[in-house]
């Protein structure tokens, strides 16, 4: 039986629903689409498994990307993840949450920031402004429910290939193939582990099911930014002593840029009596090595000084990301991230796509889900377009919700200081 929450849940989608028949970007799929949409995994396996496009990863990027598509017209797509829809999120621990608010502001024309399709707000499903990673997964499953979004789970890419300009996508069961294929995998399952002799001596924040079951008073941390700030408050809270390392200082950058700079919720954060009373900040402090003598864990930091901690070390170190997964099929920039055109396109094969937290454009970073939900329509156009789809009523939907950013210009935009 389905809980109270569930039911307000699919009552709201519901009423969203109503509200989409009047919305321009949902009237943008054919009756050819719907039908599709629909098709059983069973009826597509019967047509060969060719696909216009196939989405890899059914998190926020590809779910996002997902309903762009649909919205555009495109309708024989296929979005295929290693577990399922909202798994990534599903593994962040259990105390960790959004540092981006989410409010229904939809009604007056601002899209809630954590949304990922134009008209839905996760504050108003949910009524949570910022919810666990598990929160978040269920919300994508609602939308994947929601728009009917062609969805295999439990579905590993070993290997994707290109020839004569069709992809080859080989999974641990089946092989399907497409014209266009999207990289959606995102990051958070691909934490960085190097970095420092010892560093494999440590535990990865990403790892951990929770904070509340980690034994031992005095915790060493390794990165101060979101994950690492995160650590040191749930920690703090139930009375360990913290000491935070980073080779920068990101609790004292000047600048507005939420790409660079700690959130205000981090912020916010340690300002509370326990962080301030528990953690320890270590800015511009690199650790030059681990070991682990007798039972005890000893952090050198390349200022010359020792650290010693009985308890496991904990890396907040970020992610490499799974576009290091299909290198060979991007060039790449000098940051080591994906070489890309204006419509997120491979540079180097042709209707290979990438989208989520490692698009990068310049000096842009579009790490956040209100950044990189700006280009989905960009992606979703190309491919419309190169399948003779008419996509003007489509984009024009997509940009009144802010949700079509072609001109970076207006991006890096610093806030006033008052």
């Amino acid at each position: 039986m389905a809980s109270d929450s569930e039911m307000s849940q699919s009552s709201k989608l519901e009423s969203e629903e109503v509200a989409a028949d009047t919305n321009p970007a949902w009237k943008g799929a054919s009756k050819r689409r719907q039908k599709k949409a629909k098709e059983t995994k069973k009826e597509a396996r019967a047509k060969k498994e060719i696909f216009d496009t196939i989405i890899v990863g059914a998190g926020a990027a590809g779910i996002g990307v997902g309903i762009a598509l649909a919205h555009s017209g495109v309708g024989n797509f296929v979005i295929i993840d290693r577990g399922s829809v909202g798994s990534s999120f599903e593994s962040w621990p259990e105390e960790t949450r959004f540092i981006t608010p989410s409010f229904p502001s939809n009604s007056i024309g601002m899209l809630d920031l954590n949304s990922i399709a134009v008209g839905v707000s996760p504050a108003y499903n949910m009524r949570i402004e910022h919810p666990t990673g598990s929160e978040y997964a269920q919300h994508l499953q609602d939308l994947a429910e929601f728009f009917e979004l062609p969805i295999r789970e439990n579905a590993e890419v070993l290997q994707i290939t290109n020839e004569d300009g069709v992809f080859s996508v080989e999974t641990d069961d089946w092989t399907i193939s497409s014209k266009n294929v999207i990289w959606a995998a995102g990051e958070f399952l691909y934490p960085r582990l190097e970095g420092f002799p010892g560093s494999e001596l440590c535990r990865h924040t990403a790892t951990l099911e929770n904070y509340a079951d980690l034994e031992g008073d005095d915790f060493l941390v390794i990165g101060g930014y979101e994950s690492g700030v995160d650590a040191a408050y749930h920690l703090s809270k139930r009375g360990k002593k913290v000491t935070i390392f980073d080779k920068d200082d990101p609790w004292g950058l000047d600048t507005s840029d939420p790409s660079v700079s700690l959130s205000t919720f981090s912020y916010e954060r340690m300002r509370d009596a326990s962080f301030e009373d528990n953690v320890t900040l270590f800015a511009e402090n690199a650790v030059s090595s681990i070991e682990l003598v007798d039972g005890v864990y000893e952090l050198k930091s390349e200022d010359g000084q020792v650290f010693k901690s009985k308890t496991q070390p904990l890396l907040a170190s970020g992610f490499v990301g799974s576009h290091t997964l299909v290198s060979h099929l991007f060039e790449e920039r000098e940051d080591g991230f994906p070489l890309l055109n204006e419509r997120d396109e491979s540079t180097k094969v042709p209707g290979m796509y990438l989208c989520g937290p490692s698009v990068r454009h310049d000096n842009h970073d579009f790490c956040f889900i209100f950044k990189f939900r700006q280009r989905f329509a960009v992606v979703a156009q190309s491919i419309a377009s190169s399948l003779d789809i008419p996509t003007d009523e489509f984009v024009q939907a997509y940009r009144d919700w802010g949700m079509y950013l072609d001109d970076l210009s207006c991006c890096g935009q610093e806030c006033l200081t008052c």
